[in-house]
């Protein structure tokens, strides 16, 4: 078939007409979609809701990328950039039949396209973005910035798969879209697909021209020639002339990603140089082919051919008319035959089979997804004859973990991050890969870096780190991604938006289930002791527990051995956002791998060897959920001890936090009976909390206890010490000591708070002094209570 010839460009043209008929249909009409009869009020959305001006433009794209897809046999799938234009992916899904065999309801007639431009952006239908319910789709057009980061997660593994990536000129602006014209520095042509951005330039945003449109090309050149791409221009407004142009463009285009992707496969990944990948720019009109003006205002081509350009409803049927001089622009009677299918010669220069963009297997869980191969992680777990005998980085002894499971899944397991994989204390996964980076290497200055490796955290942007790993597990590979745990919160946005699609995915039947998204929070409010006030907040816990509790699990592990039980399961999970709360400093390790195993598989354990509550009913019941917190904690059981030796204290350490949940709010948590079982009925809680305070308070509402004493972060912090971090928000031991006794015992613990608010004061002065925390608070080490 000659792909390059006047006929085949006019079926694409018709095809392109289809797919905005189809596109301005699903806006306004709600019946009489060919127009076969005439139009009546009932026929048009009380509320036509959508945006057009992107569409044209896209749908010129798409029919293009499918004509590539035929000529050079692609493995292609298409991300869709531009907020709220799902109607280019429902559109031409609808037109080469993929989007028929995923609803077949909406079947290729009339009666089908009455149902499809009727459910799109109404009540119990489907969004006006791109979104889970639209085939082909791995990416959320409701948050704009991450497209090109998803598109370079999707691809990495993949050697085989390119991603077309439209990022709209409103999209560019962004912060994090700016920042993934990095990504071209972490794509190796030897082992990962590639990546083919189109920035689709069509001048205007919601009512402001776009930054990018107004530069000229050889502005746009230099930009992007600086940042190691190779431009290609496309720009016009009419078909037929624009066509050729842009079928050479995207011909040079694939031709340089296979020509580069040959030439690196013919060494070893280590071997190969960083390439200069192309990117098309594609200028066409706003709201391309629709209304010209309106009430004397300029429509296509500006700002107001955003959303609906012509104000025509149910109940304002004025102006049908107009509305019906643009959908008979596209002549749909020579596109659809008797019964409203597309035309068979048009029909015929779709791809087919998964070579369809919308039934590509790598947006629906993944290409020949491969199950992740654990080791076990009992193998490195800390052997100790008495808890906190045992000093121990926890973040060490997991990566020394994660190096093995990097071993045994080359090519299906990858970490990320922002320049924090060393400080976060993961250097054990260095002894078996690099951080793969296609720049120059200066080997005298640079450590671990390969153009090879399965780290990727060389570009300090926690949108591009945590946007690859969507791709990567939306595409169904494994992965974590390590960040300090203030910036979390630059990225909690998406975390929302992909834990939407997961629930939203979810509904769907036809969609595949997803590798978990793990979090690793490390760096926490209550250790780091040198950047102050701006780097401690550890609310992405709260954040993150306001969503779908069957989609959020939130793990608080006080030691190395609880961490590695809980990486392994976080790691065997799908359909989740693991958030992982970890310590990287040197600590008092206190639980064995059997108390660990039960504290991960059950949520919490009451630790025996920390209280004198056996069989009978406690006084008091301490609970921890942190790594600080849990050392406070048995440090105050030890004080009280020393001060009422015949309390009867039951420690708890609480390991699942959202495990205490009521059944009501979540359908894993724990019965009435199971959490009085812990937390008695009418018994004094002190809870030592790592995070926000509200959050326990919430846990506990619908219980029968509300006896509760929380300890938590109370925003609260400074350039300080680490125990004094404590200290300001009263997580500290002598705080949980003094407010334990006072609820117990009442005015016979007055000097005993006394002596605790000595002992605060005593810190205060030796820290203000010294600079250090005070020789007790360094040295403590855990006594059995018998001793």
């Amino acid at each position: 078939m000659d792909y390059s010839s006047k006929e085949y460009f006019d079926k694409m043209t018709a095809w392109w007409r289809a797919a905005n008929y189809l596109s301005v249909g699903q806006i306004y009409l709600k019946d009489n979609p060919l127009l076969r009869r005439t139009l009546k009020p009932e026929d048009v959305k009380k509320h036509p809701i959508g945006h057009w001006g992107t569409i044209p433009g896209q749908n010129f794209i798409y029919v293009h990328l499918n004509r590539i897809i035929n000529k050079y046999d692609l493995n292609m799938f298409y991300i869709e950039g531009p907020g709220h234009g799902g109607q280019v992916m429902v559109s031409n899904a609808y037109l080469d039949g993929s989007y028929t065999e995923i609803y077949p309801e909406v079947t290729e007639d009339e009666t089908g396209m009455q149902k499809l431009f009727k459910r799109f952006s109404f009540p119990g239908g489907i969004a006006s973005h791109a979104a889970p319910e639209t085939p082909g789709s791995i990416h959320e057009g409701g948050e704009l910035g991450y497209s090109l980061s998803h598109g370079v997660g999707a691809v990495l593994d993949n050697p085989e798969v390119i991603s077309a990536v439209v990022i709209g000129d409103g999209e560019a602006e962004t912060g994090p879209l700016a920042g993934s014209w990095f990504s071209n520095v972490f794509i190796n042509p030897a082992i990962d697909g590639a990546v083919l951005p189109i920035l689709h330039l069509n001048g205007a945003k919601i009512a402001n021209p776009t930054i990018l449109a107004r530069k000229s090309d050889g502005e746009l050149a230099n930009y992007f020639n600086g940042l190691g791409w190779e431009p290609f221009f496309i720009e016009g407004n009419d078909p037929e002339k624009l066509n050729p142009v842009m079928a050479e463009k995207m011909d040079q285009a694939i031709e340089k990603i296979k020509s580069i992707q040959k030439e690196a496969r013919l060494k070893t990944a280590t071997d190969v140089v960083m390439p200069k990948w192309p990117v098309l720019i594609v200028r066409t009109p706003k709201g391309w082919t629709g209304p010209e003006e309106w009430d004397g205002e300029p429509i296509e081509g500006t700002f107001r051919a955003h959303q609906v350009p012509i104000p025509v409803d149910q109940e304002h049927m004025d102006h049908a008319d107009a509305l019906l001089r643009w959908l008979k622009s596209y002549e749909p009677e020579k596109l659809f035959d008797a019964q409203g299918r597309i035309l068979e010669e048009i029909r015929e220069i779709a791809p087919t089979g998964d070579q369809r963009m919308a039934k590509n297997p790598i947006t629906n869980g993944g290409i020949d997804p491969k199950p992740l191969i654990m080791p076990d992680w009992k193998k490195y777990t800390l052997q100790f004859e008495q808890p906190g005998s045992v000093k121990a980085e926890d973040m060490t002894e997991l990566g020394k973990f994660v190096r093995e499971i990097i071993e045994k899944n080359p090519e299906n397991f990858r970490i990320f991050g922002p320049d924090e994989t060393k400080s976060n204390r993961l250097n054990q996964v260095f002894k078996t890969t690099n951080r793969q980076w296609m720049e120059k290497i200066e080997p005298e200055n640079d450590e671990w870096l390969s153009s090879s490796g399965r780290v990727i955290d060389s570009q300090l942007s926690e949108h591009q780190d945590e946007g690859f790993l969507e791709g990567y597990v939306l595409t169904g590979r494994y992965g974590f991604f390590a960040s300090y745990e203030s910036f979390l919160r630059v990225v909690d946005s998406m975390l929302t938006q992909h834990f939407k699609w997961m629930r939203k995915s979810h509904d769907l039947s036809w969609r595949n289930d997803y590798p978990s998204l793990n979090l690793i929070a490390s760096s926490t409010v209550f250790q780091q002791d040198h950047n102050g006030y701006s780097h401690q907040d550890p609310g992405i816990l709260t954040h993150l527990a306001e969503k779908k509790a069957e989609f959020i699990r939130e793990y608080l592990p006080a030691d190395a051995n609880t961490l590695l039980a809980v990486m392994d399961k976080a790691f065997r999970s799908s359909e989740k956002i693991n958030l992982i709360i970890s310590s990287k400093h040197p600590r008092a390790q206190f639980y064995s791998a059997e108390e660990a195993a039960v504290l991960v598989n059950e949520g919490l354990k009451i630790i025996d060897w920390a209280s004198t509550a056996k069989e009978e009913e406690p006084e008091l019941v301490i609970a921890a959920a942190g790594t600080e917190s849990n050392l406070e904690a048995l440090v105050a059981v030890t004080l009280l001890l020393e001060e009422f030796p015949k309390l009867k204290i039951r420690f708890i350490n609480v390991v699942d936090l959202l495990k205490l949940r009521h059944p009501s709010q979540d359908p894993r948590g724990l019965s009435d009976e199971e959490f009085d079982q812990y937390f008695t009925k009418d018994k004094p809680i002190l809870f030592a909390f790592h995070g926000y305070e509200t959050l326990v308070r919430t846990i506990f509402f619908d219980r029968h206890n509300h006896h509760l004493m929380i300890h938590g972060y109370k925003e609260n912090g400074d350039i300080t010490t680490p125990f004094d971090m404590r200290v300001v928000n009263e997580l500290d031991r002598y705080h949980l000591a003094k407010d334990a006794a006072l609820k117990i015992k009442g005015s016979q613990a007055e000097d005993f708070a006394k002596k605790m608010d000595q002992k605060l004061q005593e810190h205060q002065n030796y820290i203000r002094e010294n600079g250090i925390d005070l020789p007790e608070v360094l040295d403590w080490k855990w006594k059995n209570l018998d001793q």
